[in-house]
């Protein structure tokens, strides 16, 4: 089986596991995502606005925006980083690329930490996203910048063991899920 075939495998199965996790999702979801936060009030975040079945980190976003800016990200083209632009709770949104929402008025900043959205991730701090590479950019950019932490936020569903990942993809700090905080060395 080709490269190509086995990630697709692989995300396959990853997306049935997240279906099944969110359907049987209860309350507070977020708490431990909350919990890690807590210590790096007003740091410049970024978030993201959930879509089909992605774990909800929107309370813990609306949360960090009382203390400093937070931000949702914004697909600028194929093959492009992403760019953040300043989101708060209730503030206008317009339709963006794959049916995330985004502020209605782009205000771009860059986060020195990114809530990453996921459909696989294990336990060395691999993750496997939806294919077009656009955190794996991102991040690459934002840490030749500056040290920027990369939270991994999923359901524990999520997790797999031998992830078919490439040079090119960008490690996870931390992944925090439903139930747990797991940090990766450094």
């Amino acid at each position: 089986m080709a490269f190509t075939e086995i990630k697709a495998a692989a995300r396959k199965a990853a997306f049935l596991r997240r279906k099944q996790a969110f359907e049987l999702a209860g309350p507070g979801q977020s708490g431990h995502l909350a919990e890690v936060l807590a210590g790096y009030r007003g740091v410049p975040l970024a978030g993201y606005m959930p879509i089909r079945t992605e774990i909800n980190p929107l309370a813990v976003m609306a949360e960090a925006a009382a203390h400093g800016p937070v931000g949702v990200p914004v697909i600028q083209g194929e093959a492009l980083p992403l760019e953040f632009s300043r989101w708060e709770p209730d503030c206008a949104l317009r339709e963006g690329p794959f049916g995330a929402k985004v502020p209605l008025v782009d205000d771009f900043f860059d986060p020195e930490i990114v809530i990453v959205p996921l459909v696989a991730f294990d336990l060395s701090g691999g993750r496997l996203g939806y294919g077009g590479g656009f955190y794996d950019r991102t991040l690459e950019r934002l840490r030749a910048r500056r040290a920027t932490l990369a939270i991994g936020f999923a359901f524990d569903a999520q997790e797999a063991e031998n992830l078919p990942l490439e040079a090119t993809d960008q490690p996870l700090d931390l992944v925090v899920t439903e139930s747990r905080i797991i940090e990766f060395g450094t």
